[in-house]
C-alpha cells in the first residue's frame, strides 16, 4: 500500500520539478513568522450570526473594550473616594 502512495504522489509532480534541486527543505521553517502576525479566532454560529464580516467584531470588541476600561477606572474612583471618607 505504502508503494503505491508513493507512486502516486511521484505521478502528480510535474516534470519540471527537478527533485534534486528541492533537498534540504525544512518542514515549518516559517512558522513563527506567519503565525506572528494571525490571530484566528473561532466564532460560535450565533456569534458569527450577529457579526458579518471582520470589521463588525472588531468594532464590538473595542466597544466592549472602552466601556470597560472607563467602568474599572469610575469603580477605582468611588472605591478611593469611600476609603478617604472613612479612612
Amino acid at each position: 500500500m505504502r508503494k503505491a502512495s508513493m507512486k502516486r504522489r511521484r505521478d502528480e509532480l510535474r516534470p519540471e520539478y527537478d527533485l534534486a534541486n528541492l533537498k534540504g527543505a525544512v518542514r515549518g521553517k516559517y512558522y513563527q513568522r506567519a503565525m506572528a502576525g494571525t490571530n484566528l479566532v473561532l466564532l460560535e454560529p450565533d456569534v458569527a450570526r450577529a457579526f458579518p464580516d471582520s470589521n463588525s467584531v472588531n468594532r464590538a470588541l473595542r466597544l466592549l473594550r472602552d466601556v470597560a476600561t472607563k467602568s474599572a477606572s469610575r469603580t477605582r474612583k468611588a472605591t478611593n473616594s469611600r476609603r478617604r471618607a472613612t479612612g
